[in-house]
């Protein structure tokens, strides 16, 4: 009882069965395969827009982004300066921000450009308090005309969080809009450097991480694992086979015993 035989214990109802788990542990490996690809080509856009962007020399913020236009999603990181005027008393507090895997708050200033527009400056990440009812103390902006340099982001989302006056759970311009009281450049800028610059400033944020990681190697491995259930089910398939006919008497053949190789002292003792 050969293949003949392994295909049909295949055709009973048990063995479709075993077919068809493997049949979705397949299916399964092979959408998270794709799962890690997608985030890997996710990850690859991202680095290409980072390059083509973040190392450029800064541009006017007005050739970037005009009156009332919203950030397009190819210029995100855009390397842009602009000038105007700091209003500290407007400042937000953005809360649960990581710099170097310690927490704290990312600070938020209005800056009232030449034109008239308001753009929010993040000018970086303090400390958290010594207790979370307490504000933390923030060095001041510079007064007066600054001229700011830095990179383009758009809105995050909405946290849905109801926090104390002055303190935001992202980085969310209408949010930012009601509490400065005006409309807002439709981006933010993270800080880069200002001119005039203070003594004392939040800690700059870093540049953006463009490490690939490896989830291109993990969709390798998950589609390498696509065929390992059909694998299994016609092993112990040909096995049953095997086992039914041994049973019944008939002559299963077996491996070929491998040759056994001749040592030298096997020779001396013929």
């Amino acid at each position: 009882m050969g293949e003949a035989g392994t295909w049909q214990v295949l055709r009973r109802p048990r063995w479709l069965l075993y077919l068809l788990l493997a049949a979705v542990f397949a299916a399964v490996t092979l959408g998270l395969g794709l799962w890690q690809l997608d985030r890997h080509e996710g990850k690859v856009e991202r680095r290409q827009l980072v390059e083509a962007n973040y190392f450029e020399d800064p541009r006017p913020l007005v050739e970037v982004l005009p009156r009332d236009a919203t950030l397009a999603p190819s210029a995100e990181w855009t390397h842009v300066s602009a000038r105007g005027t700091y209003r500290p008393e407007q400042q937000l507090l953005v809360r649960n921000r990581p710099y170097q895997r310690v927490y704290g708050y990312e600070v938020l200033v209005p800056l009232v450009l030449d034109d008239g527009r308001v753009l929010v400056v993040d000018r970086g990440w303090v400390r958290n308090a010594a207790t979370a009812a307490e504000e933390p103390e923030v060095a001041p902006p510079p007064q007066g005309q600054v001229e700011v340099t830095g990179w383009l982001r758009p809105s995050e989302p909405d946290l849905g969080r109801d926090l104390p006056a002055g303190q935001l759970a992202s980085v969310d311009l209408p949010r930012a809009e009601l509490a400065v009281g005006g409309p807002v450049v439709g981006a933010y800028l993270v800080l880069g450097a200002e001119d005039p610059s203070p003594e004392q400033a939040p800690a700059l944020l870093p540049a953006p991480d463009t490490r690939l990681g490896s989830h291109f190697a993990y969709a390798i491995q998950w589609w390498l694992t696509v065929p390992v259930g059909f694998v299994l089910v016609l092993v112990m398939a040909r096995r049953e086979a095997q086992d039914e006919a041994a049973a019944r008497g008939e002559v299963v053949p077996a491996r070929q015993a491998r040759a056994r190789k001749t040592r030298i002292w096997d020779e001396e003792d013929a």
